[in-house]
C-alpha cells in the first residue's frame, strides 16, 4: 500500500483496542507502542500515511499533543517520516535476502543507505565454550570479539556480536568499517554460511541502542561463515530491530513437485 491511507476505520478500532491494553499512565507514550504494533501486525504497512493530527486525535480521543509527541518519537526512531506536505508516513523497512552472503555495510549501500557504526567493545581474549564449538578452535585458543551498534543513515539498525579466530585477526583496531572487507584483505573472506533465525524482545541495553521500548520485537541471526577450504573464519549473532527489517527468501519447487 505504498504512500497511500490504510483503511481509516480498521486503524482506529486497533489503536482503540492497543491503548486499552497498555496503560502507563503516560498517553503519548502508550500511543507510540501502539502505532508500533499496528506497524509490526501488518495493519499499516510501508508508506502508508497517516490520518492527520486533529483528525487522528478526536477518531482516538486523546489530545492532540499527545499525537504528536507520540509521532515525533517515532520519526525521531525511523519508524515514521515526515513527506511533502506535513504528510506522516511509515518508513520503508530494509530486506535482507537470506540466499547472499553479504555484510551489513554491503546491504545498506546496495540500497543507496550510508553504513555506519558505533563501537560497543572489542577485545582479543580467550574463547569461551560456545566459540570454540562453532570455530572449531582447541582450549585456551584465542579471539577476537568486535560488538558494535549498526547504523544506517544515521538509524539505529542493529546490534552486531562477531567473533574471529585471533590467528585471522589478532588487532581489532584494524577494523574501521567492514569486517568483510578486513578479512579480503587477508585472503579470508567467508564464502559459505550457516544461519539460524530466531525471534526475541529487546531489553533495556538492547531498547536504549536501538532506540526502542522493552520487548518490542528483534530478529536474531546466528551466523558460521567458512573459508573457500571449509574452515570456520566468523561466528556472529546480529539483533536486527524487527520494526526496520525483512528478512527475504526465495523458493524454488524441487523437480516433480
Amino acid at each position: 500500500m505504498s504512500d497511500s491511507a490504510p483503511s481509516q476505520s480498521s486503524l482506529i478500532v486497533f489503536l482503540r483496542g492497543a491503548l486499552g491494553r497498555h496503560t502507563s499512565g503516560v498517553i503519548y507514550r502508550d500511543l507510540a507502542v501502539a502505532l508500533r504494533q499496528a506497524i509490526t501486525e501488518g495493519v499499516l504497512g510501508t508508506g502508508d500515511v497517516l490520518p492527520g493530527e486533529r483528525d487522528f486525535a478526536e477518531a482516538i480521543d486523546v489530545s492532540r499533543t499527545s499525537v504528536r509527541k507520540a509521532i515525533e518519537g517515532l520519526v525521531g526512531d525511523g519508524v515514521l517520516i515526515r513527506r511533502h506536505g506535513a504528510r506522516t508516513a511509515v518508513a520503508e523497512r530494509v530486506e535482507k535476502p537470506l540466499s547472499a552472503l553479504t555484510s551489513f555495510s554491503e546491504d545498506m549501500r546496495s540500497r543507496g543507505i550510508e553504513p555506519g557504526m558505533t563501537w560497543i567493545s572489542r577485545e582479543v581474549g580467550a574463547a569461551s565454550p560456545a566459540e570454540i564449538m562453532a570455530l572449531h578452535l582447541s582450549v585456551g585458543a584465542r579471539v577476537c570479539r568486535l560488538k558494535r551498534l549498526r547504523t544506517g543513515d544515521g538509524m539505529p539498525m542493529a546490534i552486531e556480536h562477531a567473533v574471529v579466530p585471533a590467528d585471522v585477526l589478532d588487532d581489532p583496531e584494524v577494523v574501521t568499517g567492514s569486517l568483510y572487507d578486513v578479512l579480503a584483505e587477508r585472503h579470508r573472506r567467508p564464502v559459505r554460511a550457516l544461519q539460524r533465525l530466531r525471534a526475541a524482545v529487546a531489553g533495556a541495553e538492547d531498547g536504549r541502542l536501538l532506540h526502542l521500548e522493552i520487548g518490542a520485537p528483534l530478529l536474531v541471526a546466528e551466523r558460521r561463515c567458512f573459508t573457500a577450504d571449509g574452515t570456520p573464519v566468523e561466528f556472529t549473532r546480529t539483533y536486527y530491530c524487527g520494526e526496520r527489517y525483512d528478512f527475504l527468501v526465495e523458493l524454488r519447487a524441487q523437480d516433480g513437485a
